[in-house]
């Protein structure tokens, strides 16, 4: 009975048979270190069954707690000597030579190497490389590396669930994956030892797929600020002197995260339409996007994103515009000019009507957007069915990007026609800052005509026009002239499923 205790109550359905035999004594793993890394190995590995031994320099400078109770603590050649055949090295590498004194003791058995690289264009060899190399007698397997010690503790409901492995022997790499299973993860085998360097370098990316975007985002918003400061600053300042430089903190800001938004939000679909126009003019979906599009498409849920935080940042600028002292001194200046000239309540229509429009346009367009950026996040986007995810980051996302130009529109009204608008003969910024949404948004009407729509719609399910695949029509008129009538309906009938 005290053995049933040692077994983990959730099993993987692929080593329930073998995982209920399985004693601690004979699933003993041990850990070389004595780090939060180590520590937090132990722990996992204690909850999903395992007997756990930590291989430590100098034991007693480990302070009490630290580990679990059911944690041994023990020497490295005590922790090697118990250790049924899995080892782990959670030490730095530049330590792995004081080991070499455990040579013989490791031989015949599984070092699972779970350090990173230091930099990423390192000439080096891998650490696992040097690893092996150091313990020719042992098998050594790439893995864990890529999974924080975070993960490690709350297990794989919080966190990456694959385990990437790597390991020149297809048994060892099997019995480190049997042990992520155990532990409830994804074992994913990318190869021989060969691939370790990638992995090892693999964690010290940092946001990839961000790099493009954010730098997109920083340029437009660095265009924005600029052109805002030139022609409602700069200018005026050395024209007429006004000294308006107060605008830099929150006026200008406030001016350039919508413009960045709008623009940002339309380049999430600006490839998209470049995609259809593409196979359209092709007349297939079998050739290759060009390899800047194939990138532009990759990286729109982080425009998108992106899109949402400036639209955010500009709602709650917009927010805090009334308690500026600003704002109060021009809102006491107004009050006294009518109370002086005898005015007891101005009423200007058209102003109402633009005001109330603008805004509620406005809110409704960062609503829709909010929608977009929440089905964006993973742990949303993965329980809902293709359709109804594209549904939502494709019909609401027009609706989105057509709200926020509304907005835009709205709060130019009738100033794009006045003279008055265009100082020093350089338009507003929302001017500049609308054409590309507006274009996006005609062509994607282009493509919503039913002519168009249906000759896309074939295109993607297959169909080919003759000037890119002759070939499967002389098929079919071969077939039609060979094949009796009873079977030429048929083939006909294939055919048209093939090509669309």
């Amino acid at each position: 009975m005290s053995n049933e205790m040692h077994v983990p109550l959730l099993l993987d359905e692929l080593d329930t048979v073998d995982a209920v035999y399985v004693t601690p004594a004979s699933s003993t793993v041990a850990i070389l270190g004595s780090g939060d890394f180590s520590r937090s190995l132990a722990m996992r590995l204690v909850a999903s069954g395992f007997g756990v031994v930590v291989g430590s320099r100098c034991v007693r400078r480990i302070s009490p707690g630290l580990f679990l109770d059911a944690v041994e603590l023990n020497s490295q050649e005590a922790a090697v000597a118990k250790a049924k055949s899995l080892v782990f090295m959670a030490l730095f590498p530049e330590y792995y030579p004081s080991l070499l004194g455990l040579r013989s003791a490791l031989a015949g058995k599984i070092l699972v190497d779970v350090s990173n690289a230091v930099a990423m264009n390192s000439k080096q060899r891998s650490n696992a490389e040097q690893l092996a190399e150091m313990f020719p007698d042992s098998v050594v397997v790439k893995g864990f590396n890529t999974i924080s010690a975070w993960s490690l503790q709350t297990g794989a409901q919080d966190g990456n669930k694959q385990v990437l492995l790597c390991s020149d022997s297809a048994e060892a790499k099997h019995e480190v994956g049997q042990l992520a299973r155990r532990m409830g993860f994804y074992p994913v085998d990318v190869g021989g030892l060969c691939c370790a360097q990638n992995l090892e370098r693999k964690p010290l990316h940092l946001f990839p797929s961000w790099r493009g975007p954010v730098l997109t985002t920083f340029l437009l918003f660095f265009f924005f600020y600029c052109y805002g400061f030139i022609r409602g600053i700069l200018l005026p300042y050395l024209a007429y002197g006004h000294n308006s430089f107060y605008r830099l903190v929150l006026d200008l800001v406030n001016e350039s995260m919508p413009c960045v938004a709008l623009v940002s939000l339309a380049l999430v679909y600006l490839p998209g339409l470049f995609a259809a126009w593409l196979q359209l003019w092709r007349g297939t979906k079998y050739q290759r996007f060009p390899r800047w599009l194939d990138a532009w498409l990759l990286r729109r849920k982080q425009l998108g994103l992106l899109s949402f935080l400036c639209a955010a940042l500009h709602g709650v600028y917009s927010l805090c515009h009334p308690l500026r002292t600003i704002t109060r001194r021009r809102l006491i200046n107004a009050a006294f000019s009518q109370v002086k000239s005898g005015v007891e309540m101005p009423w200007d229509e058209q102003d109402v009507w633009r005001t109330d429009l603008y805004v509620s346009s406005g809110v409704l367009g960062l609503g829709v957007l909010s929608l977009l950026a929440i089905t964006s996040l993973p742990s949303v986007g993965n329980i809902l069915t293709w359709r109804e995810f594209t549904f939502i980051q494709s019909g609401l996302g027009y609706a989105a990007l057509t709200l926020s130009v509304m907005h835009t529109l709205v709060l130019g009204w009738n100033f794009a026609f006045s003279s008055q608008s265009y100082a020093f003969y350089m338009p507003p910024s929302y001017m500049l800052a609308v054409a590309l949404p507006c274009a996006v948004l005609v062509y994607r009407c282009f493509l919503l005509l039913p002519c168009v729509s249906a000759k896309l719609a074939r295109i993607r399910r297959g169909w080919e026009s003759t000037r890119k695949c002759p070939m499967s029509q002389h098929h079919r008129e071969q077939v039609n002239r060979t094949v009796p009538q009873v079977l030429v309906g048929q083939s006909g009938d294939n055919d048209d499923a093939v090509t669309g």
